[in-house]
């Protein structure tokens, strides 16, 4: 890093309660890795925060230098906007205190705790908060760019449940963001993506969960797929906000419960979760058999921390991984049949196309109440493509953009913050819709310089 002398970095250290790193230490290549493998990107400086007053020490460094800086939650981000070139990383993943007050269900929940970390915690008092299915990825930039899961049906989005922060902001001071104060700041945060600040603590809203849920997942050949998604598409239209259910099409991995012979080909999958009583539940479910002839079918009452770590075996850090993503207010017969055409032809084993369905709670906040504002998205397709090898860049990054395009007549307005990819910059105007314009006058207040640019960038012009 050319812009710092040893001597500054030196100070910079005798300052800092956590770890500092530079490149020639051992730790550093260890550090600098992200879930998603084709970022290999290597920081000049490694700043291991461990407390809120270590991110105003490095907050003040890169302004006093000028540095590029990433910030690193769980560094689950499919752009990799964790890691820089060059510039510094502010590591927040060491900062994973989790806090429960089971009687006001409300949780504190520092920036470096993964959504197991959170879990785990809350169901001890049987308790939750919406968040994603993917139990490594972090609480922060989840929440900072809106959040949905198995709950959020019932609850809202992850941002919903946010009831405060604590901010760390460009000029190096610590603020407090709620709906009574920094309102403006708050309502920037609850979908910004990390544009406005550095969050050292979440304040979340908790709610009565399981700890037991009944789900799981029912199997269907994929010559069946065109039955089965239009009758998946009609049934989540009316569904009980206690029920979600989304929609996989992938090579089956070889799952103990589905034939051998079955291990390799294309499927279709419906994952569940009832967030009431299982034996209503159950009631409710049983449609879904008859959408075709099952090939199997694993589903019971288990926790609902087991159940939010069920996929982790399919999205395990280390592989190369490309998405493109829309929204859809209904899933249309030109949408069913692109994803058949698609889900027919993977390009690795990895592959796969999943349709997540919102609605319910998520549709009952207003459009403009924060910044997250896709509330007529009902269901949210995210293409993963994911393979082992450079070599298999060109033809699975492809089948992505293809299917994404081929799609998207079909979609409705907006897109997810959290599913765009590093090319995708063009589409942040268009993710954020009839807020934007908000987003950019929050950002010539709190970032004008554009601190803060390692993100789904809002620029402050």
């Amino acid at each position: 890093m050319d812009r710092l002398q040893k001597a500054e970095v030196e100070d910079f250290k005798a300052h800092f309660q956590g770890e500092v790193l530079l490149p020639d230490d051992a730790a550093y290549d260890e550090v600098r890795q992200i879930w998603n493998a084709m970022m290999d990107r290597r920081p000049g400086l490694i700043a291991r925060c461990v407390s809120p007053e270590d991110v105003v020490q490095a907050v003040r460094l890169a302004r006093k230098h000028n540095l590029l800086v990433s910030i690193r939650g769980g560094g689950h981000n499919i752009a990799g906007n964790a890691v820089c070139d060059d510039g510094l990383m502010i590591d927040l993943s060491l900062m994973k205190k989790v806090q429960v007050d089971g009687n006001a269900h409300r949780a504190s929940v520092e920036p470096g705790c993964t959504l197991a970390d959170f879990d785990a915690v809350a169901q001890a008092h049987g308790l939750a908060t919406p968040l994603g299915i993917n139990s490594t990825t972090g609480v922060a930039g989840l929440t900072l760019g809106g959040g949905f899961g198995w709950l959020s049906r019932k609850h809202g989005m992850t941002v919903d449940n946010l009831l405060s922060a604590d901010v760390v902001t460009a000029d190096g001071n610590q603020v407090h963001a709620s709906e009574t104060e920094n309102e403006d700041l708050f309502w920037g945060l609850r979908g910004g993506g990390g544009n406005f600040g550095i969050v050292t603590s979440f304040e979340f809203q908790l709610h009565p969960v399981g700890p037991d849920v009944l789900s799981g997942l029912i199997v269907f050949p994929f010559d069946q797929a065109k039955s089965v998604l239009t009758q998946f598409a009609r049934f989540t239209e009316t569904i009980s906000d206690d029920l979600t259910v989304w929609m996989v099409t992938r090579k089956a991995p070889p799952l103990p419960f589905l034939p051998e012979d079955v291990h390799g080909k294309e499927i279709v999958v419906l994952a569940l979760c009832y967030a009431g009583d299982p034996v209503e539940g159950e009631k409710l479910i049983e449609p879904l058999r008859g959408f075709g002839t099952m090939l199997g079918e694993h589903i019971g009452v288990q926790p609902y921390t087991a159940w939010q770590q069920a996929f982790d075996p399919l999205l395990a850090r280390g592989a190369r991984n490309y998405w493109k993503s829309h929204n859809f207010s209904q899933l249309s017969a030109g949408a069913i049949d692109a994803i058949i055409e698609y889900a027919g032809r993977l390009p690795s084993p990895q592959c796969e196309i999943f349709i997540g369905t919102i609605g319910g709670q998520t549709a009952r906040v207003a459009p403009d109440a924060m910044a997250y504002s896709a509330r007529d998205a009902n269901y949210v397709m995210n293409v993963h493509a994911r393979w082992e090898s450079a070599a298999e860049d060109e033809r699975c990054i492809a089948w992505a953009r293809d299917f994404f395009a081929s799609s998207q007549p079909f979609a409705s307005g907006g897109a997810y913050i959290n599913f765009l990819t590093q090319d995708e910059t063009d589409r942040i105007a268009f993710a954020y819709g009839a807020t934007y314009d908000r987003l950019v006058e929050l950002k010539k207040k709190y970032d004008p310089t554009n601190l803060f640019r390692m993100n789904q960038n809002i620029k402050p012009v």
